[in-house]
């Protein structure tokens, strides 16, 4: 067949074998600027002519003969001797591959196609260079609803598939995306069905076996800096009275460690991006790439991660089990308003922007509705832990004033809402279990307008005053009741499984700290308040009814039982600046990160304020219990179990005592082990000094001075009083 030369791209007429010097040198004639060159390309050159000298006869040899003998067969095909030419011989599949269907447009006559085309192609065109786009049209010159679109590169259209199938022009059109070369695919599929191969069974990687464990024992990760650059993270099981070492990994993240919200995964920090973790020995699950993110958020059933990159870089929501993309946004440089909040069931997640909150239907991660809430002057808001409720407040205007709004999702009806007046600010805080919602509202007490002009006034507030706005949610149009406070708030707490809150109010060098109980259609009962504590911070057990009142610059501790509110220890950790309470609400755990040079590390408490152990580390910079999953358990089971604790305490009691027996004859052994190196020590040493006493004798003189160190007698006392403290008592 006509072939092309690959030099200059002209078209060069059929040869066969026999006449290929033939070719070649029409190769060198149309191809070939500098005829010298083409010497190097003969590879079957004519016999040169005989040259004679002047004045002699021409005489010229014979020129071989270079046809083919009779009966020759050609064994050489033309792919062997012309694959690379016909390797770009054009077929009928070149270009399918670029090309995909876009199906599901909106079916539009003339005068609105050129918006729908340019609507169309503005969305395409983000996944590569377009080539052509083809709209096919019936006899009233309408289109049929669907689009061959059609990308320089195959790369493009493949991304094209990937990124927009399935993707919500509105909310009647949803466009479906395909390869065009698929259709052949799904057009060539048998008749008959043919059940697919069995495959062999490989074992998965058990992300819940930290559950399994018999005696319930908690774990937690120690993460520290061994060397500058290189974190360790150090993996223990709470056992008593020593922790077992699970695991330890050196390098396992360049900053921090982050737990996901029921313990299964675990997150590190990388130049490149961050990685997840899971299963008994910690085995990779997943990674993602977003390099330099900072810190991340995970949703609350698991489903979803969270990235967040440096300032005024992007926000990308992945799939953890899969690794997909789901959606990106642009951060505002890591303002509250830009943080991405979850449903507590993944449904739906939300922000604030720009007065607007926009929630996202996490089965398409398109705008709930295609549409924004927008709430002019809104400030915050926040998701129910138990339902799909939000709760946002809006900043007060002139003749306007600030309200508290609750709307049910997704039909975004307003549940309640709550005017307040003269505020400054508010804070949303949610009970554990969404039985209640409490508002903090600071209020100005007074406040003074003093006109200069007309059009121009400066107002001038006297003095705060608080008051905490309690939601009963669960009881019919969710009742508001008001508890005002008149000194300055440096804390607040629910109880997590309760129905009492915590607050701390006054100075902070002598703080009074408040406790209220809320019951069904009651108003909030003051129950206890704790004079002159010097405290700033307030953490609740996870079980509810005991509480640490914390002074975090002192380093000071206080353990509260809020059933009889009796202080059952004080204890000290100096520069201690976390605490972190077990998920079984047993342990207390207080640390003091890298930033004190000195004692750092962390001790473990028991839940009544008793020091269990002290561990010293140098460069500790966290520590993180290993939360735990919500139980499968019923409220009628627990109360069963509650009630019928007695038949199982016997056998708790002889569970410690074995352990306890066990840790007393490990601790014997090892006493007894020491005891007898130091025995052999010491005999080692008496023998030494007995065979030395010969030479001590030279030494003095003949004279046994160890019997005269040995007489009680030759012993002078001499009596030191030192002034240890001086106390003036003034007796009125």
């Amino acid at each position: 067949p006509p072939v092309c030369c690959q030099l200059c791209g002209n078209r060069i007429a059929a040869f066969s074998f026999h006449s290929f010097p033939v070719f070649l040198s029409n190769v060198a004639k149309f191809c070939l600027p500098d005829r010298s060159e083409f010497s190097l390309l003969q590879t079957h050159p004519r016999q040169p002519r005989m040259a004679k000298k002047k004045g002699e006869d021409q005489d010229f040899e014979e020129e071989p003969n270079f046809d083919d003998p009779e009966g020759f067969v050609d064994d050489v095909s033309d792919e062997e001797l012309l694959g690379d030419f016909l390797r770009q011989k054009p077929c009928e599949s070149d270009g399918v591959e670029n090309v995909i269907v876009v199906d599901n447009i909106p079916v539009v006559g003339a005068a609105r196609f050129p918006k729908l085309k340019g609507i169309i192609e503005k969305i395409f065109k983000n996944a590569g260079t377009i080539v052509n786009v083809h709209y096919p049209k019936d006899e009233e010159d309408n289109t049929k609803g669907y689009a061959f679109v059609e990308y320089k590169n195959q790369e493009s259209a493949e991304e094209a598939v990937k990124s927009l199938n399935n993707y919500r022009l509105d909310k009647h059109y949803t466009l479906l995306v395909n390869r065009f070369a698929d259709f052949q695919k799904y057009s060539d599929i048998p008749k008959e069905w043919s059940p697919p191969q069995p495959q062999p069974y490989k074992v998965q990687n058990d992300l819940y076996n930290f559950l399994l464990e018999a005696d319930a024992q908690d774990q937690f990760c120690v993460v520290s800096e061994t060397v500058p650059g290189s974190v360790q993270v150090q993996f223990c099981q709470n056992t008593q009275p020593e922790p077992t070492e699970l695991l330890k990994r050196e390098r396992f993240t360049d900053t921090y460690v982050k737990w996901s919200p029921k313990g299964t995964y675990i997150v590190t920090f990388h130049k490149q991006g961050v990685v997840v973790w899971g299963g008994s020995s910690f085995v990779k699950v997943n990674k993602f790439a977003h390099s330099n993110a900072q810190f991340v958020d995970i949703s609350p059933c698991e489903q979803y991660l969270v990235t967040y990159g440096p300032n005024g870089q992007k926000i990308v929501i992945w799939d953890i089990r899969t690794g997909a993309e789901k959606r990106t946004f642009v951060s505002d440089g890591m303002s509250n308003a830009s943080m991405l909040r979850w449903s507590h069931d993944d449904r739906y997640v939300a922000r604030l922007v720009d007065s607007q909150i926009q929630i996202y239907d996490t089965t398409t991660f398109f705008l709930l509705d295609m549409k924004s809430i927008r709430v002019e002057g809104i400030r915050n808001f926040s998701w129910s832990p138990t339902d799909n409720i939000i709760a946002y407040w809006v900043a007060e205007e002139v003749d306007v004033p600030a309200k508290v709004t609750l709307m049910a999702i997704p039909k975004k009806t307003e549940l309640r809402t709550k005017n307040l007046f003269n505020v400054a600010d508010c804070k949303i805080h949610w009970q554990k279990s969404g039985d209640y919602l409490c508002v903090k509202v600071d209020r100005f007490s007074k406040s003074k307008k003093e006109k200069k002009d007309k059009k121009d006034s400066d107002v001038k507030f006297l003095g705060m005053f608080y008051n905490f706005e309690i939601f009963h949610m669960r009881e019919k149009d969710i009742p508001v009741d008001s508890v005002e406070v008149k000194e300055t708030i440096l804390a607040f707490a629910w109880e997590p499984v309760g129905s009492k809150f915590s607050i701390i109010h006054g100075e902070p060098s002598s703080a009074n700290v408040s406790f209220y109980e809320t019951n069904k259609g009651q108003e909030p009962v003051l129950v206890k308040k704790l004079e002159k504590k010097v405290c700033g911070h307030l953490f609740w057990s996870p079980r509810g009814q005991f509480i640490v009142l914390a002074n975090l610059q002192m380093g000071t501790f206080e353990f509260v039982d809020t059933n009889d509110f009796s202080i059952m220890k004080t204890g000290d950790h100096y520069r201690a600046s976390e605490v972190e309470w077990d998920p079984t609400g047993r342990y207390v755990v207080t640390g003091t990160s890298g930033k004190a040079k000195e004692d750092q590390g962390y001790y473990m408490w028991s839940f009544q304020g008793r020091i269990l152990k002290r561990v010293n580390l140098k460069n500790f910079m966290l520590f993180l219990w290993r939360p735990r999953p919500p139980t499968l358990l019923s409220d009628a089971k627990q109360k069963e179990i509650l009630k019928n604790l007695k038949k199982y305490y016997s056998q708790f009691e002889s569970k410690d005592r074995l352990r306890m027996t066990r840790a007393s004859k490990e601790l014997i052994e090892k006493r007894a082990k020491l005891r007898e190196q130091f025995t052999e020590y010491r005999s080692k040493r008496v023998k030494e000094w007995e065979d030395q006493k010969k030479r001590r004798m030279q030494l003095r003189n003949n004279v046994d001075t160890d019997t005269l160190e040995a007489d009680p007698d030759n012993v002078e006392e001499e009596i030191v009083e030192i002034l240890v403290r001086e106390d003036t008592t003034v007796i009125e």
